[in-house]
């Protein structure tokens, strides 16, 4: 059995756990400017200091080690530590160059986490998952930087397919198993996604690895940056056949709720959500109780909303393990064709 035929297998017979927030758990180690450089990067003519990604060249054990922790807590789905790794977003740290390398790095350690792990525990590395994380981009399609210039854009689509392209080559050839085009805020921006990976598929004739989407609301109209209504934006992405759509960052679990109800309604394929752990304080930080996020969550499950639920922002292993353990008394979210054999 393929990854993919495993990972819909596991999808009908329970929720899936997916791994929480990597930039929360990167703090914690308090890096600092020389941390981030390492030896390879030491006199790299730009600060780096919070280029999250690159860690994943300077500083490998402490990534891996993150990821062993989630997979403890009950993870299925390890994240990798590529949100920004796209020459675009690199751009702020001048190293476009490195995109592909980055890339391929992230992915191989979170295989290798994997790997690690199944072999202390002797868990079969099967029914678990490397996803390749695609961020959202620093430049938007849909929107101008320039308010007084509504319709200058910083960035073309072909300028953006391309990066993702070079992304997605890199998470191909690093070894992930799913593509995940997440916290999108912009559709276009998520569209040029799209368009690379099936561009990559279709130009290397490479097997295509199942795909899975989660935008975010960004407020409480319900709706992304770029104005799309939750069910506009599922219109417009569905093209894609992903194997789930979901939803995620922004907001808490409580805040979230009746978007994941809505998307469960509509939703043809399985459903995700991965909320922040609550609202940010004053300080920018995250107060809400593993308790608490997982008893929210277990609710969109009694529901039948979910196939998978993780973290996002502020959430750590501690809410994963909560999370997981409360997943275990629900059954999945059947899927529309299921529910109406």
């Amino acid at each position: 059995m393929n990854k993919e035929a495993q990972l819909r297998k596991l999808l009908n017979e329970r929720i899936l756990i997916i791994d929480g927030a990597m930039g929360t758990m990167i703090q914690r180690y308090k890096l600092q400017e020389a941390d981030y450089r390492g030896e390879r990067f030491k006199d790299w003519h730009t600060d780096v200091k919070g280029n999250n990604d690159m860690l994943c060249l300077t500083q490998p054990h402490i990534i891996k080690e993150i990821h062993k922790e989630y997979l403890e807590a009950g993870a299925n789905i390890l994240e990798t530590n590529t949100f920004n790794s796209q020459k675009i977003s690199l751009a702020d740290y001048d190293m476009q160059p490195m995109a592909y390398e980055l890339n391929v790095a992230a992915a191989r350690l979170a295989k290798e986490a994997i790997n690690e792990y199944a072999a202390s525990t002797q868990l079969e590395t099967a029914n678990y998952f490397v996803a390749g994380a695609i961020g959202p981009m620093n430049k938007t399609l849909s929107l101008s930087p320039d308010v007084n210039n509504p319709g200058y854009r910083a960035v073309t689509f072909d300028e953006v397919a391309d990066a993702y392209y070079e992304q997605i080559s890199g998470l191909v050839d690093g070894g992930a198993d799913i593509l995940l085009v997440e916290t999108i805020f912009d559709t276009l921006n998520a569209k040029a996604a799209i368009y690379a990976i099936n561009k990559y598929f279709r130009e290397t004739k490479k097997d295509k690895l199942p795909v899975m989407i989660s935008g975010t609301i960004t407020d409480a109209s319900g709706r992304t940056l770029s104005g799309q209504t939750l069910e506009a934006f599922y219109i417009s992405v569905m093209h894609a056949n992903p194997i789930s759509i979901g939803l995620n960052c922004a907001l808490g679990a409580e805040q979230m709720r009746p978007h994941v109800e809505e998307l469960a309604e509509i939703a043809a394929c399985y459903v995700s959500a991965y909320p922040n752990a609550g609202l940010p304080n004053a300080m920018g930080e995250y107060d809400e109780s593993p308790e608490h996020t997982a008893s929210v969550i277990a609710e969109w499950a009694k529901e039948g909303w979910v196939n998978l639920v993780g973290g996002c922002c502020g959430t750590t292993p501690d809410h994963i393990a909560a999370i997981a353990k409360a997943m275990k008394q629900f059954e999945p979210r059947k899927l529309p064709e299921m529910v109406n054999a």
